[in-house]
């Protein structure tokens, strides 16, 4: 027996939430590299292992940078929090996988992380960038 949810549901609104919210933070994370001088070479790469938010150039070297966004919410901890030992060895994996499709496993790489904090408006309160975070 199949559930009919009406569409819209609360669910469904909640994901749309997560999606627009992340989407918001990985935006104002390119501005804000690119501002930098980094170069931008994918954005969202997917494979079976995981997803890369940001891979980007860095004076030569490859970064594999993870974006995480948080509205305000006293349920939830920090962005930085949420990069847990068991999502920083998913990130690594999914960079072998990376480098090895594109045969560059002789290439200087590094982990960083992008923090963004908005209102609840969508507008960026904060936004930290930790290099060599993992």
């Amino acid at each position: 027996m199949t559930e009919n949810k009406p569409e819209g549901s609360l669910p469904e609104r909640a994901a749309d939430g997560r999606r627009k919210t992340g989407q918001a933070g990985e935006n104002a994370a390119v501005v804000y590299l690119t501002g930098c001088g980094f170069r931008i070479r994918e954005r969202n790469w997917r494979c079976r292992s995981g997803e890369l938010d940001l891979i980007a150039e860095d004076n030569g070297c490859l970064v594999f940078v993870e974006v995480r966004t948080r509205k305000p919410s006293p349920r939830f901890g920090t962005p930085q929090e949420s990069v847990d030992a068991r999502k920083q060895l998913q990130v690594r994996r999914t960079a072998e996988v990376y480098l090895h499709r594109t045969k560059q496993w002789e290439r200087q790489v590094r982990f960083d992380l992008v923090s963004v904090r908005l209102d609840a408006d969508g507008t960026v309160l904060t936004l930290d960038h930790l290099r060599h975070a993992f």
